[in-house]
């Protein structure tokens, strides 16, 4: 029992970080949402349909940059630290060309932007400007990644929590400048927090990189020769291992994305609940996935000291804590949902259907968390294609479509409007915990020596 309290801790402490890191992150975008907003609400549907396309861009980039932290912590965990330097020099590589794929997408989105149903031109024009201003940022963003999967593979959660509430002090004054026109700088409107979000990205980075270059405990973690040539033996492998990373979280942000526009024609009072409910369960969603990462770490540290035994205690020990917090939120969720629904709207239908969906997804969040940190466990063992595997079975066979039959079909029972998918959700991320929780359980009764190999590829 002791064993798991112990490492319980070590989770926290790993975690804990990158909870604020992660807050810090929602922040800038409730910043750039409410201070464009504030400019004018054109400006701020055009920032919201904007995001809706960055996001799914950069989180493919992202997604596939995190294969470099099980990578670092097995070498860390190994002795190896002195091949770390040469994986981080081929993650940058990695990220310098994700990021220009990435600008040509947002370069090009205008093709999407103006394509959707009865969009205003003026809107469709300014979300345009708006991801030609962010793409900008795509490559800070996707070198911060790098440095910061380099700092938490070798157990260093701490910077990138505050190199996030670097950004977030730096966003609010940058935002003013560009947004208002101030200091000489020309009057942008929400374009201008597609400009300071980019600035900040870089700062992000530049930050990270002077700490690194700093730190004492990265002294040993440095490349002989001042330029590499692309390793391509390295960079496939990161492709390997990221790429089914990247595709599940892309899958599972388009999901929520096409929810949104099915619900969409159902009127303001279902979009509006649906989406305060949303809103809501997804910073809740903050606390599984900080520990998923954490929990990614201590698996690939033990594994790389090849200890199976121990790995198997960081995995259920992570799953275990998830467990309790995720009883902990739903509780809170339905024992406060219609104060916390009332805070974003006080008309009272609103706030009654997003009530009831604050109460589905404090059913789903269990779920949720184990599914999280499920695929966190599978990164940490580098059984990456398993988790996309999963997330395309749960969510787009099962969740979808089941979703869809409740709430806007009369085939199972008369049509549920956005409760069905919610009910939907809860399918998907129940059949996700599921299936993760038996991929590592098969894994983990797999000979040590095997275990230990793939850990070392």
């Amino acid at each position: 029992m002791q064993k798991y309290l112990n490492e319980a801790r070590q989770l926290l402490a790993l975690a804990i970080p990158v909870i604020f890191a992660q807050v810090a992150q929602t922040a800038m975008g409730f910043v750039d949402t409410v201070m464009a907003g504030g400019y004018s609400a054109t400006d701020m549907a055009a920032v919201a349909i904007g995001t809706s396309i960055w996001l799914p861009a950069i989180l493919f980039g992202h997604g596939l940059l995190l294969a470099l932290t099980p990578v670092v912590a097995q070498l860390n965990g190994s002795g190896r630290r002195d091949r770390v330097a040469s994986q981080v020099r081929q993650g940058f590589w990695l990220a310098g060309v994700v990021s220009v794929l990435v600008m040509v997408v947002l370069w090009n989105a205008g093709y999407i932007i103006h394509a959707m149903h009865n969009i205003d031109p003026l809107m469709a024009d300014k979300a345009v400007s708006y991801l030609r201003a962010l793409l900008c940022g795509a490559p800070g963003y996707l070198f911060f990644q790098v440095a910061r999967n380099q700092c938490e593979g070798l157990a260093k959660t701490k910077p990138g929590m505050v190199m996030g509430f670097i950004g977030l002090l730096v966003n609010i004054p940058v935002n003013y400048i560009f947004i208002y026109g101030h200091f000489g700088m020309p009057e942008l409107g929400g374009v201008g927090c597609g400009v300071a979000t980019a600035a900040v990205y870089w700062v992000m980075f530049l930050c990270m990189l002077g700490w690194v270059k700093r730190a004492r405990s990265m002294r040993d973690i440095r490349n002989t020769e001042r330029f590499g040539a692309p390793d391509w033996q390295i960079l496939k492998r990161l492709v390997q291992l990221g790429l089914p990373i990247a595709l599940a979280l892309f899958f599972e942000v388009t999901l929520f994305a096409v929810v949104a526009l099915l619900v969409s024609p159902l009127g303001i009072i279902d979009v509006a609940g649906h989406q305060i409910a949303l809103n809501f369960s997804s910073l809740m969603f903050v606390l599984p996935m900080s520990l998923s990462a954490a929990v990614t770490i201590r698996v690939g540290y033990r594994l790389g000291q090849g200890s199976t035994l121990d790995a198997r205690t960081s995995a259920w020990t992570g799953i275990a804590v998830g467990i309790i917090m995720a009883c902990m939120t739903a509780l809170f969720t339905i024992l406060l949902r219609e104060p916390i629904a009332l805070l974003y709207n006080d008309n009272p239908a609103v706030v009654a259907l997003a009530s009831h969906l604050m109460l589905l997804a404090a059913v789903y969040q269990i779920s949720d968390s184990i599914q999280v940190i499920g695929s966190g466990v599978l990164r940490g063992y580098k059984d990456t294609r398993s988790i996309f595997f999963i997330t395309l079975t749960a969510y787009w066979i099962l969740g979808l479509p089941s979703g869809y039959l409740l709430a806007l079909t009369d085939l199972v029972v008369p049509a549920m409007g956005p409760a069905g998918f919610w009910i939907g959700f809860i399918i998907g991320l129940t059949a996700a915990a599921i299936m993760m929780v038996l991929r590592i359980r098969w894994l983990q009764r797999q000979p040590s020596l095997l275990i230990l190999q793939r850990a070392a590829r």
